[in-house]
């Protein structure tokens, strides 16, 4: 299952992590966010142990938001050694993460 990173946690769960993390930014109201929801808990569990995902509810955490720049979601941050890496935005197909995990594994 998808983690739930806030404003609190991110530093000690995401940045201080070096194993690569794919951090979903949504919100409950957004159609496209509810639309790759699904695909974000399939990566969840194809990369357990690997790759690190979770989710940011921007409405909750604004702080973590705001340090990145989040103006459209969903936005999903791909991040490694507490740097970004990549980032796609917008609703996608599950080949298009792969694509991106795979390339920073």
């Amino acid at each position: 299952m998808a983690k739930e990173y806030t404003d609190q946690n991110f530093q000690t769960e995401v940045l201080a992590d070096s194993k690569l993390t794919v951090v979903d930014f949504w919100a409950e109201w957004c159609g496209p966010c509810r639309a790759i929801g699904p695909v974000i808990e399939e990566l969840s569990k194809e990369y357990a142990g690997k790759v690190n995902v979770g989710k940011v509810n921007v409405d909750v955490n604004p702080q973590v938001s705001m340090n990145y720049g989040i103006t459209s979601i969903p936005a999903i941050l791909f991040i490694k050694n507490g740097q970004v890496v990549d980032k796609l935005v917008g609703a996608q197909p599950k080949s298009n993460f792969v694509k991106k995990i795979e390339a920073h594994i």
